[in-house]
């Protein structure tokens, strides 16, 4: 029995939902979009809304199972000898990974200093040149009482 005052099918009703909907919200007409095209699967009631997002979520489990080697939960196969090689490759491929890991943290830190010891020598020439400018500044028989640029009274 449906007992669904609005059926979840293309009508005129539906149909101007849609459009007032997406006029007055347009989140609304796409809820109402969705209610026509997907409103049939669902069947009207909670129960099966439910039991078809359980059998969505069961297949997603079932496909991503096997998914990456990073994991520990193998099953066995049934031959030792497989499984035996099948553990010892995993275990070199986990070996590979964390040396290229590291290799990468290595990288990321030389990169750090370099950027370091570039923004080091170009804040040097910086105020060499700043101070090359302002060095005939305090000469001019002034006398400059901060002593900013005069690197011999320290």
């Amino acid at each position: 029995m449906n007992t669904a005052i609005i059926k979840p099918q293309w009508s005129p009703l539906t149909i101007g939902l849609m459009v007032l909907g997406f006029i007055l919200f347009w989140p609304i007409g796409l809820a109402v979009l969705a209610y026509i095209l997907w409103g049939e699967k669902f069947g009207g009631s909670a129960e099966k809304a439910q039991a078809y997002w359980n059998k969505g979520c069961s297949y997603v489990r079932s496909n991503t199972k096997h998914a990456g080697f990073g994991g520990t939960n193998h099953t066995s196969s049934g031959n030792a000898a497989f499984d035996d090689y099948r553990s010892d490759q995993l275990r070199r491929l986990e070996e590979e990974r964390a040396r290229l890991d590291a290799e990468i943290d290595a990288f990321h830190e030389y990169m750090a200093n370099l950027r370091k010891a570039k923004d080091r020598e170009e804040f040097d020439r910086f105020m060499s040149e700043h101070r090359g400018s302002r060095q005939g500044f305090g000469d001019q028989g002034q006398n400059n009482q901060n002593n900013w640029g005069n690197p011999n009274n320290a």
